[in-house]
């Protein structure tokens, strides 16, 4: 199979990248169900964009930049805020559609850490909306064809050129080539790391792992951020709306706690400072079931109905009428704000590959401010569907060359997994449950790589991550479904080693990187901490 250009990915970053270069021979290749096993999907708050005179790009830019510690890339800042409104515009166009004022403006909500009320939205439901415009227009597009329940599981690099990815059908167990002039990664982050999570089962971290495997440079992999607000125990995501209309967090003694960690802001502070306070909350003994109480109990009836509808049936579901009584939350793993270091092109540095959505890094810095990502899907994914169709317009590369190149990786995957289907016959070797190890490395993430870090957590960490890749060298696999959680697990090592240890490297707090070690942020470390090929940069800013 050949194309001009093969999207990776099932979000609104490859929904948006297909849209751009869709005047070429278009492949996207999903994980799941396209548009539907996607974070995109999922989002509810809202899309961040300046659209009131009262506003202006320079104070989107200094939340944005303060928001994520001043180590975010101020070029994809600067590019992520002027080009939010006119994508707003275009997701219209496709099909979506936002809540409108009274005259006919697009109506826009408070979001935490931001000094203007610029939140676009469609109930708290948005992601949802979002994708349906995006679907809408795609399937009008004729070059363009989509491949769904294909895993990819290695990139086709050659000389330091992608040409491609091989696939696992995830239907059928077969391994095959899809050959591309263009690729681009448009894979998510790795939610799925930690136990308690808001991201689908999808999201392990394939294209981090993928694109670090063949020498692309990562860049702020330490930086994962934990919503603060999700459903206890199971990680669901209660959205940032809840407390943009209006909603109050208070502890088991009914106090409202962020007056001691933010008092100008109070629940509209930022991410970061949310998640650890409702952390430190519940570690001192003031939490309640696990969580702390989130109330909007005092808003009017309509307000709750009407812009918290899923929120509203959500809890409903479980019994709990938030109309009438609080909610119990508590952080979940979210996003990542590092990922693939990308320039303004969306290209990386290895010809022939670019990445857009969360699984690139540097736009968010060290913490993101809520409704920042799904105008990042749409803006980078425009950008990254220009720049891969202009690249395709100029090159070529000789398909019989690359052929037996991809044969060889080929048939190197299929011998490792036929020796750990084989395991089952070898009686010298302890055979470990690859679902057992998955639980194992989310749990490691949790205990020490997740809110609060410190040096002697992190090297605990590092060592039993150490000791989970050995044993995964001797796991037993039966049928495709734990061949492809075999491969999932791989991936997943890889990536939880590249986060503790540059959680390790920083020694400093910043944004979402807490060291209960190193308290301070430090004008030092000012700067990005960039992984390739075994080695960790520090470039300072």
């Amino acid at each position: 199979m050949i194309t001009d250009v093969l999207i990776i990915g099932g979000g609104g970053a490859a929904a948006r990248c297909a849209i751009e270069c869709s005047n070429k021979n278009v492949i996207i290749a999903v994980k799941g169900l396209f548009g539907k096993s996607g974070c995109t999907v999922m989002a509810e708050g809202g899309y961040n964009a300046v659209l009131n005179p009262e506003d202006d790009f320079k104070k989107h830019f200094e939340d944005t930049m303060k928001g994520g510690g001043y180590i975010n890339n101020p070029k994809l800042v600067e590019i992520l805020i002027k080009n939010a409104p006119k994508e707003l515009k275009n997701l219209e166009k496709f099909g979506s559609i936002f809540d409108r004022n009274d005259d006919g403006t697009i109506a826009q909500r408070p979001f935490g850490g931001q000094s203007f009320n610029r939140t676009c939205y469609s109930g708290d439901r948005t992601g949802h909306e979002l994708m349906a415009g995006l679907m809408e227009y795609i399937n009008k597009l004729e070059k363009v064809k989509i491949l769904e329940d294909m895993m990819a599981i290695k990139l086709i690099v050659k000389d330091n050129r992608c040409y491609g990815a091989l696939f696992l059908n995830m239907i059928t167990g077969d391994i095959f080539p899809i050959y591309a002039k263009s690729t681009v990664l448009a894979t998510g982050g790795a939610g799925q790391l930690y136990p308690i999570t808001s991201n689908p089962i999808q999201k392990v971290g394939d294209g981090f792992a993928m694109a670090y495997n063949e020498g692309v440079e990562l860049i702020d992999m330490e930086m994962v951020q934990f919503h603060p607000t999700g459903m206890v125990g199971t990680g669901v995501l209660v959205t940032e709306a809840v407390r943009g209309e209006g909603g109050i967090l208070y502890n088991k003694n009914k106090e409202r706690f962020m007056v001691n960690y933010d008092k100008d802001r109070m629940e509209l502070s930022t991410r970061d400072v949310v998640a650890k306070a409702i952390y430190n909350e519940i570690q001192e003994g003031r939490g309640v079931n696990g969580g702390v109480y989130l109330d909007v109990s005092h808003l009017d009836d309509e307000i709750i109905e009407e812009r918290l509808e899923t929120m509203f049936r959500q809890f409903m579901d479980i019994g709990v009428d938030i109309r009438r009584e609080p909610m119990i939350i508590a952080p979940t793993a979210h996003h990542s704000m590092g990922g693939v270091r990308i320039n303004e092109r969306c290209e990386t540095n290895i010809k022939g590959l670019f990445a857009c959505g969360e699984v690139a890094g540097g736009i968010h810095g060290a913490n993101r401010l809520g409704g920042n990502a799904l105008a990042d899907t749409q803006v980078f994914g425009a950008i990254a569907g220009r720049s891969a169709e202009e690249f395709a317009e100029e090159s070529e590369f000789n398909l019989k060359d690359i052929k037996e190149y991809a044969d060889k990786l080929i048939i190197d995957i299929k011998g490792d997994l036929a020796n750990k289907m084989d395991n089952e016959n070898n009686e010298h070797n302890t055979k470990y449950n690859i679902f057992e190890l998955i639980n194992s490395l989310k749990g490691i993430m949790w205990d020490y790589v997740s809110i609060v870090r410190n040096e002697g957590g992190l090297k605990k960490a590092l060592s039993e991550i150490d000791d989970l890749k050995n044993k995964a060298e001797n796991v037993k696999i039966n049928g495709i479904i734990e061949i492809q959680k075999y491969l999932e697990l791989k991936n997943m090592i890889t990536v939880a080693e590249i986060i503790v240890k540059c959680a390790l490297e920083r020694r400093e707090s910043r944004g979402a990187h807490y060291r209960s070690d190193y308290p301070e942020t430090k004008e030092e470390w000012k700067g990005n901490l960039v992984v390739c090929k075994g080695n960790i940069k520090f470039v300072k800013l």
